[in-house]
């Protein structure tokens, strides 16, 4: 049985909503899964610094995301959001990342999965920095993660990813943390997840020095969300997500929703 599995593709760096940029599934060699998404974020709140005010936005992006199985134990993917906030509005930042599954243990109750991904991410536009409807903050981007991921004969999972994100410019390099669970089945697809970011030093909204250089923002959350998938055809299916950003550094908090079509070549 093949099993899609969904992403949440908006790729930010001042507000995400993606939960990890990769997932304990993969596609078999010679397949190939696309995904077209919209989202809608209604921000009611800015964290400066840590501490909370009044400040609020609203946020809508178009996604393009496709992830091709090199082999059965490699695949590579690419995403691309255009994101739109108040006068704000440009194709963002594109996404590269391969991953590699180098470890598998069968189990009686089910199987476990070791991988490794390495991805990389850069502007292709030169869209505005310098206030709170900024969709990024221009940066180039390396990313490493380690990835444990166990599956149940019930069709229950669990996954777990961190590594390092080391940034090419002022932005502060990161720490990322995803935890996910769920269930995959032909059909249906349903998960929860928790997903934090810890940024390595950088500077705070409204702080020292001024003027400030919003590249420097030193930009930390956590968050909560899940997804629900439904396979409609064979090789056909759509999704929607949600998410909710709960506390943080520099950073929007509030809800996010998203919607999107699926499909399996």
């Amino acid at each position: 049985m093949r099993v899609i599995v969904l992403l949440c593709f908006m790729l930010l760096s001042v507000s995400s909503y993606c939960q990890g940029r990769i997932d304990g599934f993969y596609r078999g060699q010679g397949n190939t899964t696309l995904v077209l998404g919209y989202g809608y974020e209604d921000s009611k709140s800015y964290l400066i610094g840590r501490e909370p005010s009044s400040l609020s936005r609203t946020l809508t992006y178009i996604s393009v995301f496709a992830s091709h199985g090199v082999l059965d134990n490699l695949d590579v993917q690419v995403s691309l959001p255009y994101l739109e906030s108040d006068t704000n509005k440009s194709l963002q930042d594109i996404s590269l990342f391969s991953k590699y599954r180098f470890y598998t243990k069968t189990t009686q109750n089910g199987q476990l999965q070791l991988s490794a991904a390495l991805g990389f991410s850069t502007p292709i536009n030169d869209y505005k920095i310098g206030g709170l409807n900024d969709i990024g903050q221009q940066a180039t981007v390396i990313d490493t993660r380690a990835m444990a991921h166990y599956k149940w004969n019930s069709n229950w999972f669990v996954t777990v990813q961190s590594g390092f994100s080391y940034k090419l410019e002022e932005v502060s390099n990161s720490i990322p943390f995803v935890f996910k669970a769920g269930k995959a089945t032909k059909n249906w697809y349903y998960d929860v997840y928790y997903d934090f970011q810890y940024a390595i030093g950088g500077i705070d909204y409204r702080g020292t020095p001024a003027p400030q250089n919003f590249r420097e923002l030193g930009v930390s959350y956590h968050k909560v969300g899940a997804t629900l998938y439904y396979n409609i055809f064979k090789n056909f299916g759509i999704y929607i997500t949600y998410a909710h950003l709960l506390d943080g550094r520099n950073i929007f908090t509030g809800p996010s929703y998203g919607v999107g079509l699926v499909c399996n070549l």
